[in-house]
């Protein structure tokens, strides 16, 4: 029999012996190494889930407010709306005249020059005429002459009437007769030799040239010791001095055919003086043809313009803006809610806040402004500025501007 057998069993081979606690330890440690990345996986996994379900709310929420745009928007409102047509005009005086001479003379002074402002009643120029006061010295002697004839040959009528009051018969009634005919005849004389005085008095007081009218003087004529025919002579008078009412302007401009059913009286007007820096001015119809020219097919129109600064000096252009086609309380709307003033369409916003486009028939238009002859009602809102801001259906969140107005 063999004894080997018991002998190599009883006794473990050293190979056997060391790997037995080599083989047992990495199960220990990736038991606590699996521990620590599950539980990272956990809260990764919770993160992960907070984040899916929180993002979607934030995302949702910033989402709505920029879906809802602010456009600019204004109410419909009433107004007053014409339409305005320009036309050229030039002022001119409001009286113009051109002083002569009543009498024909030299002149002895001249107190005025172009450019000076004078008022009514003030001596602008003197006029020497040396016979007209002989004349009217002689006039005043004959009158004195009248006076003491009259008063001696009325004395001596007198006289007789009551000589023959009191002794009837005594008195010849031809002598009676002859003293009335001379007392009326010195009464006579006395008027005539007033009325000389008066008529040399009056060529006197034409030497002196007074001003009619307040205004000023545009132009002088003549210089002192000029000789100047009376006015009424001939054609060769030459005026002393031209004086114009320059304080109270008058404008007449043309007003085409088409425009002349809405000329009326006491009608205002607005005036642009482009000469000084495009001022304005205000005015009324004060006048106008009632008659249409057959060549130029206007009506001349005028109106008058205060001026008393002497700020508009006559003979400036001007610029008067017509008025025609008015219409008071109308409803309207800014230029800019028109979408395409040829097809017109307005985007409405509507009691949800939700655009709606809407045709209109558009009357008047205006500077800033369109008359709306229907499809819209006073109060409603329509948006403006840029269309292509919001569309129709869209909502949108309105904010009143105010309306713009003519410069």
């Amino acid at each position: 029999m063999q004894t080997e057998h018991p002998i190599e069993s009883s006794t473990p081979k050293p190979v056997l012996k060391q790997a037995l606690p080599q083989a047992a330890t990495p199960p220990a440690r990736r038991s606590g190494w699996g521990r620590k990345l599950l539980l990272l996986a956990v809260v990764a996994g919770v993160g992960a889930g907070l984040y899916v379900y929180l993002k979607p709310a934030a995302t949702s929420k910033d989402t709505t407010v920029q879906t809802v745009p602010t456009v600019a928007a204004a109410k419909v409102v009433r107004a007053n709306v014409y339409e305005e047509v320009p036309i050229p005009a030039e002022f001119r005086p409001y009286v113009e005249s051109e002083l002569h001479a009543m009498v024909t003379g030299y002149v002895k002074n001249i107190n005025v020059d172009f450019g000076d402002k004078v008022k009514a009643g003030q001596v602008l120029a003197i006029l020497e005429v040396p016979e007209l006061t002989d004349e009217l010295n002689s006039a005043q002697a004959k009158q004195e002459q009248a006076v003491a004839d009259y008063a001696n040959a009325h004395l001596i009528y007198t006289r007789l009437v009551e000589v023959n009051q009191q002794h009837p018969k005594l008195v010849a009634q031809q002598d009676i007769d002859t003293a009335l005919s001379k007392d009326s005849n010195s009464a006579a004389a006395i008027a005539a030799a007033k009325a000389d005085v008066a008529k040399y008095q009056a060529l006197l007081d034409y030497t002196k040239i007074t001003a009619p009218f307040d205004g000023v003087i545009t132009r002088r004529f003549v210089d002192p010791g000029a000789l100047v025919q009376a006015g009424t002579s001939s054609d060769r008078s030459m005026p002393l001095v031209r004086v114009s009412d320059n304080y109270h302007l008058r404008l007449d401009f043309p007003v085409s055919v088409d425009y002349v059913q809405d000329v009326k009286v006491g009608q205002p007007v607005t005036v642009r003086v482009d000469s000084l820096g495009g001022k304005t001015y205000t005015g009324k119809i004060v006048r106008f043809a009632d008659s249409v020219n057959d060549e130029t097919r206007t009506m001349e129109t005028e109106m008058e313009v205060e001026n008393p600064d002497l700020e508009i000096v006559p003979g400036m252009y001007a610029v008067a803006m017509f008025k025609f086609n008015q219409h008071s309380g109308a409803l309207t709307i800014p230029t800019q809610a028109v979408i395409n003033p040829k097809d017109p369409t307005v985007n409405v916003i509507n009691a949800d806040n939700q655009i709606e486009a809407r045709p209109v028939k558009l009357g008047v238009e205006m500077p800033d402004k369109y008359e709306v002859v229907s499809g819209l009602r006073e109060g409603e809102l329509v948006m403006v500025g840029n269309a292509s801001q919001a569309h129709a259906g869209e909502k949108v969140e309105p904010k009143i501007v105010d309306e713009p107005t003519i410069p």
